[in-house]
């Protein structure tokens, strides 16, 4: 079985594009009946063969797209690197913290920092109410950036929203991914957002997709897609030599830190 939710969009200004979430929580079943697979199964809307989707691996979409321009389209060479600001909320009480050298920071709520694009990013969530001690060790893979106003990149960051239903999922062992993207200013239901706290993921409605459903090809008819969060049960390796790849390789990050009130 699966549970797909689509977000409203949240209030990122980048030149009139929106930013919602699509998420996805699959279970993993095995079948004793099977069928061959129909070609046309493997074709968009349109005819056309999809490049991507959502069962591929953490970074195999990421890598691919540092290959390409703003929005996926074609360019020469590899983009110059980009620290794209993010931050990470979920409910009151959690804490999430990223590693450096080796070890994990100091958890906290809100978790802002600048993310290389094109690189995947393994994080630690504690502080699960109902589930004291516990710990989980998403990744969060950076496929895209944007382009707010100057000087403003800060201000509006990409929000990853992180909900109770998703941390439960995963502790009873699914897999949870959520796909957020830039709405198509064009197509966008204009729907108000209340504004939230770092520490609560504000009054966000999930709507239900279908399971049947591609949670990436979804998102690409909608807009722009520039993370994709999953959410699971691995621990990380007890045998150091493990360690990078469980980290894939410990990629930078830039730590943003927060204006004294």
């Amino acid at each position: 079985m699966a549970i797909a939710r689509i977000t409203p969009p949240s209030k990122l200004l980048n030149a009139g594009w929106a930013l919602p979430s699509l998420a996805i929580a699959c279970v993993l079943a095995t079948s004793t009946a099977s069928t061959a697979a129909d070609p046309s199964q493997y074709l968009s809307s349109n005819g056309q063969h999809r490049l991507f989707n959502g069962a591929m691996p953490p970074g195999a979409i990421a890598a691919t797209r540092q290959m390409a321009g703003p929005g996926g389209t074609a360019a020469m060479g590899v983009q110059a690197p980009y620290y794209q600001p993010v931050q990470i909320r979920g409910p009151q009480g959690v804490r999430f913290a990223l590693p450096q050298m080796g070890s994990f920071q100091d958890p906290e709520p809100g978790l802002m920092a600048g993310l290389l694009v094109g690189q995947v990013y393994r994080f630690q969530i504690s502080g699960i109410r109902g589930a004291e001690g516990a710990e989980l060790f998403p990744t969060l893979e950076m496929v895209d950036r944007t382009y707010p106003p100057p000087g403003l990149a800060t201000r509006y960051p990409i929000i990853v929203t992180i909900d109770e239903e998703d941390l439960q999922a995963a502790l009873d062992g699914q897999l949870v991914t959520r796909v957020i993207y830039l709405e198509d200013p064009q197509t966008a239901v204009p729907l108000a957002q209340e504004p939230t706290t770092d520490s609560d993921t504000g009054g966000e409605t999930p709507i239900d997709v279908s399971q049947f459903q591609d949670p990436l090809q979804v998102a690409d008819r909608l807009g722009r897609v520039v993370a994709i969060l999953r959410i699971g049960s691995l621990a990380p390796p007890r045998s150091h030599e493990l360690a990078p790849q469980f980290f894939f390789g410990y990629p930078t990050w830039a730590p943003i830190f927060k204006p004294e009130s």
